[in-house]
């Protein structure tokens, strides 16, 4: 059963207007990642990932995250649409994170710009920012999509929106 979307405001994305299947688009917003008082990445050279019912996830560049602090591990998952990926934990001075970040290591032809790049479940770290705004994360533990004020839903995640 499909929710009523929130209708937007000006300048507002309602996610119930994103496409399925996803879609990867360049985005020149400032993005920040803070763990245990380190920026762990920062850019203006991210890319995200727009899809039904979901807020963005954003893939940063490699150059600019500090990848040292991040350990591969053995999960791997697959995207119909994105392809094959890889997980990694984040180890900054005493904090450990477990499956913190992604990258698709064998994208999908639509999406083989993001090869290099990783994104970031907002929920496992101390601070995202989006242009200076504090970011909130889509609810549930399988998505890693960035909410902001610009984006409205109801979002996928909670309990009982599996189906939608």
């Amino acid at each position: 059963m499909r929710p009523n979307p929130i209708p937007p405001e000006p300048g507002q994305e309602s996610v119930w207007n994103y496409p399925r299947p996803a879609r990867l688009e360049d985005s020149n917003k400032s993005i920040r990642i803070i763990v245990n008082n380190i920026v762990l990445a920062e850019t203006s050279k991210a890319k995200r990932v727009v899809e039904t019912s979901h807020p963005p996830s954003y893939y940063i560049p490699s150059e600019d995250i500090k990848l040292e602090y991040l350990i591969e591990t053995p999960k791997k998952t697959w995207c119909e649409w994105k392809g094959k990926c890889l997980y990694y934990d984040i180890s900054i001075g005493d904090k450990y994170i477990n499956n913190a970040a992604w990258r698709y290591f064998e994208p999908t032809p639509d999406f083989v710009t993001i090869q290099e790049y990783y994104a970031f479940y907002p929920s496992l770290m101390d601070a995202c920012y989006v242009n200076d705004e504090l970011v909130m994360s889509q609810p549930g533990d399988f998505y890693g999509g960035w909410i902001t004020a610009d984006i409205v839903g109801p979002f996928k995640g909670s309990p009982g929106t599996m189906g939608w």
